[in-house]
């Protein structure tokens, strides 16, 4: 039986994905290193690094490397102030699932930034907790991000459905011992999910993948 619902955010419920790389990908070529789509991927939906961590390879120091992220934090910020919209098909699936489990939202965005892509989202009524990047210490792929959602939902493990995009969020999610759906986006697909309970092309599959979990 599943009590609770886990959902990353961007890229699952938002399509700021996009935003957030273009943000990152100027930003670094203002500071004369070049970012393909291809690394950012690896960097920030794969292996939970950052494509900063170039610069400080390079020499930068981290007063440096924290302006210019300050920078690109200010770039993806006016990006979501000018619109953002929900995933296809999310807010009818979010509707379906309405009352069939508690729902949280378990991101690595700044809560600044959460609160910005969803001033018109039409997203958060549907969620009972949200975890942004401030609410804990080790960021995805660690799993912290989901135990601390356990723990404020006093939900177990077992009992719980976690719903992610990239890799890192999957890592994330079995190494907390949680059953993990995965969503891709543009950016994702064609990524290994191994471990994934299932990868669903489309999300409005998901209510049926629940309520099997029921019988």
């Amino acid at each position: 039986m599943i009590e609770a619902i886990l959902w990353d955010n961007d890229g699952v419920l938002v399509d700021t994905e996009e935003m957030f790389f273009v943000a990152t990908r100027d930003t670094l070529a203002g500071a004369g290193v070049k970012l393909t789509q291809e690394q950012y991927v690896e960097f920030a939906l794969t292996s939970g690094g950052s494509a900063f961590d170039q610069l400080e390879a390079s020499g930068w120091s981290a007063d440096q490397i924290l302006r210019l992220r300050g920078e690109r934090d200010l770039a993806y910020a006016a990006m979501l102030s000018a619109g953002c919209v929900a995933m296809d098909g999310v807010i009818e699936t979010l509707a379906r699932l309405k009352g069939r489990a508690r729902m949280a939202i378990v991101t690595t965005s700044l809560r600044k930034h959460f609160d910005l892509a969803h001033r018109g989202s039409g997203v958060r009524e549907y969620f009972d907790l949200i975890l942004a990047r401030e609410d804990y210490a080790r960021s995805k792929p660690h799993p912290e991000p989901y135990l601390t959602a356990l723990d404020r939902l006093s939900v177990a493990a077992q009992r719980c459905l976690v719903v992610e995009d990239s890799a890192r969020g999957l890592q994330s999610a079995l190494a907390a011992g949680l059953r993990c759906v995965v969503v891709p986006n543009r950016f994702t697909r064609g990524s290994q999910f191994d471990g994934a309970m299932a990868v669903l092309e489309d999300v409005r599959a998901l209510p049926a993948l629940v309520e099997s979990l029921y019988d």
